[in-house]
């Protein structure tokens, strides 16, 4: 992340620069980064001691988020079956692949987990079974993260309750959403007998607001790949939102209605992927932000659109 410091505020402290919000957004997470060594202004390394700095019109002040050896956490390792992005004492962040719960559920007996294999692998250590922090549909790839004890579990529930957690996903839709980029707002409930979400009226009591921003990044000939970034976070927000503006998710079974719907692209699971999530570190208050990286049938499929396209 970098930003040009303007004229209006020269003479600002860097501290309270990178504090502002739409940059770091606390004075704490500004002295995290530069005790990690992650702020450069003008090309070099900003030292911990300068908070106080003051900044002049035209200064670059970077912030290298991911810089390798910032982290007090062990990164980016395969554990087993595992594809652990990053672990430390307090959380535990995953790639889970599709097709793959991401907790277990009682109508699904049996069913593998992420859950049941991060709790195998924390198990030879002598460590504690892992604290469920969100969920993503099994059918879904990507990031999810699970608390290690019950005060990092309650104060990353928190932050996903007040939407301060940034949930980025990439999905490949039918049609070419218009306009390019905007916000879908809807009010859902959620069937319990059918297990779906549906649409209801904005003043059934028994709804909730759901809201989600998306980008088009790429138009293919009869589909998109679409950026969304949650607001909300209800459960199957996207594929129910996708849908009901004529935007079915590429390979969805669930939110599909109707004999004339037409599914000409071939794919195994809805295309949906849980690429970016970023929040503050329970414990440290340090903000932290993982990717991860397009998985191999997703990749496939785009190929396949691009070369048809």
């Amino acid at each position: 992340m970098e930003w040009i410091v303007s004229i209006d505020e020269q003479g600002l402290r860097l501290d309270k620069f990178l504090a502002e919000a739409g940059r770091l957004g606390s004075r704490r997470r500004a002295s995290v980064a530069l005790d990690r060594g992650k702020v450069f202004v003008n090309t070099v390394e900003a030292p911990r001691d300068a908070a106080a700095r003051r900044l002049a019109a035209g200064d670059r002040v970077r912030v290298w988020i991911d810089r390798p050896g910032s982290a007090r956490g062990r990164v980016a390792r395969r554990a087993g079956d595992l594809h652990i992005v990053f672990e430390d004492d307090t959380l535990i962040v995953l790639d889970k692949p599709a097709g793959l719960l991401a907790v277990p559920l009682e109508r699904r007996g049996g069913a593998p987990s992420i859950f049941d294999q991060l709790t195998a692998y924390l198990r030879p250590h002598g460590k504690r079974r892992p604290l469920v922090v969100h969920r993503i549909d099994r059918d879904t790839s990507g990031l999810v993260v699970f608390a290690r004890d019950a005060a990092a579990q309650n104060r990353l529930r928190l932050q996903f309750k007040r939407h301060t957690v940034d949930r980025l996903y990439w999905a490949v839709v039918y049609g070419h959403p218009e306009p390019a980029d905007g916000t879908w707002r809807d009010r859902l409930v959620w069937h319990e007998k059918v297990l779906i979400q549906k649409e209801t009226h904005p003043r059934d009591p028994r709804g909730m607001d759901a809201v989600s921003h998306y980008k088009v990044l790429e138009r293919f000939r009869l589909s998109s790949l679409v950026e969304v970034r949650l607001e909300t976070g209800k459960r199957n927000q996207i594929r129910i939102q996708a849908r009901l503006r004529g935007h079915t998710l590429v390979g969805e079974r669930r939110y599909v209605y109707g004999p004339d719907e037409l599914r000409p692209i071939q794919f195994e699971r809805q295309a949906l992927h849980a690429h970016r999530l970023a929040f503050e570190h329970p414990a440290t208050g340090e903000l932290l932000r993982f990717e991860a990286p397009i998985p191999a049938d997703l990749n496939d499929l785009l190929a396949r659109l691009r070369r048809s396209a």
